[in-house]
């Protein structure tokens, strides 16, 4: 029998239905959840509630999920919490730009939730 650590992840996601989604099969598997529909939105979150992980897209209107990691990454130099990002964007650039944003981990669509769920473990949730 396998233990899963109760975790809080913040999900970013400006697509309801992906939001609704990715929210559902992680609460599912255990963790509780935040659910945010802008970077913005997150920043404030991540302020008061203090996730354990962050699920974030790059591409949203007003901030990107690059910029959330900057800001997090530059601002919150004390509380690190782990980002993974999910992005269509597939380039070798992209994949270097989320690291050099302090990103932890990035998975490219079309993913599959378990895929999702590999990663997040992977990052110590």
């Amino acid at each position: 029998m396998s233990i899963t650590l109760i975790g809080t992840i913040l999900v970013v996601k400006d697509s309801l239905s992906e939001l609704e989604l990715i929210s559902h099969f992680l609460r599912d598997k255990g963790y509780n959840i935040i659910k945010a529909t802008s970077a913005q939105e997150a920043l404030e979150i991540v302020l008061e509630e203090k996730p354990d992980a962050i699920v974030t897209d790059v591409v949203m209107p007003g901030m990107s999920g690059f910029e959330l990691c900057r800001f997090l990454n530059i601002n919150l130099t004390n509380q690190k919490v782990p980002i993974v990002i999910c992005s269509s964007k597939n380039q070798a650039i992209h994949h270097l730009w989320a690291r050099k944003q302090s990103a932890d981990a990035y998975i490219t669509k079309p993913y599959t939730l378990e895929q999702l769920l590999s990663v997040i473990q992977s990052i110590k949730v």
